[in-house]
């Protein structure tokens, strides 16, 4: 009897133990590459894309843990062509002047699909074309940069030379100069300092480079050894930023209150104004293939380089940038 106990005892344990859920293993946790990631300005709306990317794991999920540094323009052009930085977010000129100083970046995704700088002039100036500048005071942030080349350009395309007006340093303080009359007209970023001009009454006229020609904006750069040793990491860096690009111009509103997180004192700001600045921004980075760097812009970012003597001779644009990445 005290057997017959005993055995159903033990049937009814291994019938139990094999009706018991397996124990699920604890998952392996995915080893990151660190990437830090260089844009050349402070916190900014306009890196939206960038927050959302991290925020919904987009870098994450392509095995990239990325830090997003603010540091300035030329030295992380240097520091990736130097392999200390993997990528870097600059403008085109930046590759090129670069390049003819033997440094082996390459631009591998383009973001802005339209070069974001303008000039800003009141109506009440007269100034209704770019030609209207002949003879009068623009202001500008300094005489370097993608501001100074895209005024520039834009000079050049109205059959102005850049000695036919007066290109007045001012710093970043194109609405201040405006609105003061201190200067007759200012080179701006066409996402933002028209927005703050227009919420304080002004009326004024705005003229964009990119209706003037076809230029290589802000996009990311790596460098050859990068490409060549690890194109994996190129791919995951480029596919994830388009991801984070995609999903801010889809849901705007939601990429507004993720960047409050990493734009400080964007909760007290102006939430109109600012909203309008990312809208705007927006519109400079839609394509119909995003991320794809045009060939006629690199050929007309040459020309005006050289044109202004800061090329001295003519570089081979195919190794400048590369499509590969894109989808």
């Amino acid at each position: 009897m005290k057997s017959l106990l005993l055995s159903t005892i033990l049937l009814f344990t291994l019938l139990a133990s094999a009706c018991a859920p397996a124990a699920t293993p604890e998952p392996t946790p995915v080893e990151l590459t660190a990437a830090r990631l260089p844009v050349g300005y402070i916190p900014n709306m306009q890196f939206a894309p960038l927050y959302v990317a991290i925020e919904k794991g987009y870098y994450r999920d392509a095995g990239l843990d990325v830090t997003i540094d603010y540091s300035m323009e030329n030295d992380n052009t240097v520091l990736t062509a130097t392999n200390e930085l993997q990528f870097a977010v600059v403008s085109g000129e930046q590759v090129l002047l670069a390049r003819a100083q033997q440094m082996p970046v390459v631009y591998v995704m383009a973001w802005y699909q339209q070069y974001p700088v303008g000039i800003a002039a009141k109506t009440s100036s007269g100034i209704n074309s770019v030609a209207d500048l002949k003879g009068r005071k623009v202001g500008l942030p300094g005489l370097y940069g993608a501001s100074y080349i895209g005024a520039v350009a834009m000079l050049d395309a109205a059959g102005l030379k850049e000695s036919d007006v007066t290109l007045d340093s001012i710093g970043f303080n194109q609405v201040e100069v405006l609105m003061t009359d201190k200067d007759d007209a200012v080179v701006i970023y066409v996402a933002n300092e028209p927005v703050q001009l227009e919420k304080l009454g002004a009326e004024i006229n705005v003229f964009k480079a990119s209706d003037a020609m076809d230029l290589v904006a802000n996009g990311i750069i790596t460098n050859e050894l990068t490409m060549q040793e690890n194109p994996e990491l190129v791919q995951a860096m480029v596919t994830a930023t388009l991801k984070g690009i995609e999903y801010t111009t889809a849901n705007p509103e939601e990429a507004f209150e993720i960047s409050k997180k990493y734009v400080e004192n964007l909760a007290e700001a102006d939430q109109e104004v600012q909203m309008k600045v990312l809208l705007r921004s927006i519109e400079l980075w839609q394509a119909d293939r995003l991320g794809y760097s045009e060939p006629e812009a690199w050929e007309n970012m040459q020309r005006i380089l050289l044109q202004m003597g800061l090329l001295e001779a003519e570089l081979d644009l195919e190794a400048a940038y590369d499509n590969s990445f894109i989808p």
